[in-house]
């Protein structure tokens, strides 16, 4: 019997449609559409034009139903802590504010001084950072805005999604976990936290697992996925067993373990890890590093100046210039945000060639996920025996040796489309074809190509 399923992945800066073909034990995917960025200006603020994700998902659906295909169901994943208000009478209240919007910059001192940082981290297990949703909802609370004033509830940005998509309004674990506002051991959200910061707590809803249903389109099932494009990830690492670390890598790398329950205690608030929630009510306890952000910031700047590197040519610079010794620290805020990301390397190194600066910063990332796999070991509560690399920085040969040089262990590099596979595996265990995680990365492993990579050491 053949099923289809249909993956959403929205990103920060794109998004596309996957189809899942299941047959027998095995399943194939194909990319069958993709759209543009939603992010627009509206006066001083950035903002998610959301209907516009919504029309491209209704574009996609017609597109599929002209060639007589109907997908057997729908998920969708997007990033975290966004979200939109919706007012009693079930319309969306403006748009969504945009993380990248500055309106935040200052507002975790001010929560602090209600609520201690370190109790904070505590209470949550959430890493501090200004994005968060609770001080989004803090700023807006100070500031009186009319859109959170007027709101019978808020809805993450894929829950959000769905419910223009559907008409029908739930809560996804995943997605809510990245918030800043959970109880990461009970999984439920803290609104005694909220009341004592003066936020609204009854906007929130109750939360789902992924896996259920959760609504429809045009008789089509949506499936509450594991909502957060990270966790969706996560789901679709190809391990055998528990004893690995993973690596999400693209412009952020995201480095951690899967395990049962949160790990909140001091040495983790000190080296900056965060509790989120993974499928089956695992924790994907992890660090946020700075990743391939470094290079695609220097790759602009010099296509500016008429050097146009492809992918090919950035790895073949490296790998000529692999002896350079120059180092920086990815996770140095420095290089967040910088005017000039070129000028903030040579700041701390020196001049250096364009094949230096990628070697510099090949070299750089696989000294920092050294660094965090010590971390991981101190509070694995397993050894960890491999690292598995996913996401669209798994295709990078070169990193992922100098990465395994560097930690000691091997490398596991795939699949590409981590996201997407997550989001449809899913589908796929809903729909019964699959059962414990357990199965869906045995059929993912035996589904989709990996290399392994063996420490040089």
């Amino acid at each position: 019997m053949m099923k289809r399923f249909l993956a959403f992945d929205c990103g920060a800066t794109s998004g596309r449609a996957v189809l899942a073909t299941f047959v027998g034990g095995s399943f194939d995917m194909e990319e069958v559409y993709r759209f543009p960025s939603a992010l627009v200006r509206k006066g001083e603020g950035l903002f998610w034009d959301v209907y516009a994700i919504r029309d491209h998902f209704v574009a996609c659906l017609k597109q599929l139903a002209a060639k007589g295909i109907r997908p057997d169901s729908i998920g969708i994943d997007t990033w975290g802590v966004d979200f939109g208000h919706i007012g009693a009478d079930g319309s969306l209240i403006g748009l969504p504010r945009a993380y990248r919007d500055p309106y935040t910059a200052g507002i975790p001192e001010k929560v602090f001084q209600r609520i201690p940082r370190s109790e904070l981290y505590a209470r949550t297990g959430i890493q501090i950072m200004e994005i968060n949703s609770i001080f989004q909802l803090y700023a807006q609370t100070v500031s009186a805005d009319p859109a959170l004033k007027n709101a019978s509830s808020i809805l993450f940005m894929p829950d959000l999604l769905a419910y223009l998509l559907t008409g029908e309004k739930h809560c996804e674990y995943t997605i809510a976990s990245t918030s800043g506002m959970m109880d990461q051991a009970r999984r439920q959200f803290d609104k005694a936290l909220l009341e004592e910061l003066g936020i609204r707590s009854d906007v929130l809803l109750p939360i789902v697992q992924p896996g259920q249903v959760a609504g429809s389109y045009d008789g089509i099932p949506l499936i509450a996925v594991a909502g957060h494009d990270t966790a969706s990830a996560i789901a679709a690492v190809p391990a055998a067993d528990g004893n690995f670390a993973y690596l999400s890598s693209g412009t952020w790398s995201l480095m951690g373990i899967e395990v049962p329950g949160p790990i909140v205690n001091e040495e983790s608030a000190r080296e900056n890890f965060t509790n989120e929630g993974g499928i089956d009510g695992t924790t994907r306890f992890l660090k946020n590093i700075t990743g391939m952000w470094i290079l695609e910031q220097c790759r602009a700047l010099w296509k500016a100046s008429g050097k146009d590197y492809s992918y090919a040519d950035i790895v073949d610079m490296a790998r000529s210039e692999a002896s350079f010794p120059a180092r920086i620290d990815p996770e140095d805020p420095r290089f967040a945000h910088p005017e000039n990301m070129l000028e903030e390397i040579y700041a701390q190194i020196g001049p250096a060639t364009p094949a230096q600066t990628v070697s510099c910063i090949f070299h750089s990332l696989a000294d920092c996920y050294a660094r965090t796999l010590e971390a991981l070991r101190r509070f694995a509560p397993f050894e960890i025996k491999r690292l598995h690399i996913i996401g669209g920085g798994s295709a990078n040969d070169l990193l992922n040796q100098w990465t395994a040089d560097a930690i000691g262990i091997p490398v596991v590099a795939g699949p590409t489309e981590a996201t997407a596979i997550g989001n449809v595996m899913i589908q796929a265990r809903a729909a019964g074809l699959v059962g414990d995680r357990a199965q869906m990365r045995a059929l993912i492993a035996s589904s989709v190509n990996v290399k392994t990579f063996m420490p040089n050491r």
